[in-house]
């Protein structure tokens, strides 16, 4: 059985893959181009894709009758594959849920209380050399203890962030979800998006990417929140109209905004860099050593569960 795995890996994921797989791991970071999506399809039995890694109908229809039986996809989120159209060349999708959560909701908490605080605006300040010392009124933010966070999307992150945020800073939680949660916590569930984004201080994007949930936080969405109000996107990066966004920044109609993920990334508009009541950060919301390598085990989990014939692990 051939593997390909489409972006550099851990080292632990690399030596178990080489081990186990007759495997090729690809050296580029760069998204796979369309040819080499239809290489790997025609020339290998599992692939391990990656965000970027855009496995469209189109592709599919490309690929015909793919040699490939099983994209074990590295990361929860699975957009940037049609898995009907998968389905359809008779190639099976797999994800790695669980292995991200706690990563993903210490990177909402952070933006939470970098864009409240002004981390980012003042660590450029003292960077630049342009910091005249400590006086009352200097660059005054907005407390995070004791406030109000509504969560759009209750799932495994959603409630992660939800759970630190009432245990860790006594918040307030609401949120949007298709049903109610049972909870460990106190949280109210709220009528509509727009409903919650009225009523809260922090406003936390936790939903799965996907057409569904494309520009989900759109003008309107924005509009509603009040004009200290902070958005938070950890999820997928059109979730948020970016240049509706862009332009409720630039006119100072919330307090801030603290993004992971952007709609088109790695481009990220200028715009959006040029503003202060922005906190930027390139995707960090799995990068840590440990996590890294739980997802690249887990996807090698599904890959191993298809080489002996059993069940899938992850199947999606």
């Amino acid at each position: 059985m051939k593997l390909f795995i489409s972006r550099p890996m851990t080292a632990a994921v690399e030596a178990r893959a080489r081990a186990e797989f007759d495997v090729e791991i690809r050296e580029n970071t760069a998204p796979l181009s369309e040819a080499e999506m239809l290489r790997a399809l025609a020339e290998f039995d599992v692939v391990v894709p990656t965000l970027g890694d855009l496995f469209s109908a189109a592709v599919f229809a490309k690929a015909g009758s793919p040699r490939c039986k099983l994209l074990a996809n590295f990361g929860v989120g699975y957009n940037h594959i049609d898995v009907s159209a998968a389905r359809a060349a008779g190639v099976a999708v797999t994800n790695t849920p669980g292995a991200v959560t706690d990563a993903t909701a210490d990177i909402a908490l952070t933006l939470i209380l970098m864009s409240a605080r002004r981390a980012g605006e003042g660590e450029r300040l003292v960077r630049a050399g342009n910091w005249q010392g400590w006086h009352p009124t200097q660059m005054l933010g907005h407390h995070a203890t004791g406030k109000h966070v509504g969560i759009a999307g209750m799932g495994r992150i959603g409630q992660a962030i939800a759970r630190r945020c009432h245990f860790g800073f006594g918040m307030e939680v609401s949120y949007v979800a298709r049903s109610d949660k049972a909870l460990e916590f106190p949280a109210s569930r709220a009528a509509s998006l727009t409903d919650l984004a009225a009523a809260v201080d922090f406003l936390v994007v936790a939903v799965p990417g996907g057409a569904e949930t494309r520009h989900l936080i759109d003008a309107d969405v924005l509009a509603a929140m009040q004009p200290h109000a902070h958005l938070v996107n950890i999820a997928r990066g059109d979730v948020v109209a970016e240049a509706a966004l862009t332009e409720a920044l630039q006119q100072r109609r919330i307090g801030g905004a603290g993004l992971d993920v952007y709609e088109f990334e790695p481009q990220v508009p200028q715009a959006l860099r040029d503003l202060d009541n922005v906190t930027l950060l390139p995707h960090l919301g799995t990068a840590t050593e440990e996590v890294r390598s739980g997802m690249g085990q887990m996807a090698l989990d599904n890959v191993a569960a298809f080489a002996a014939g059993r069940d899938l692990l992850n199947p999606v």
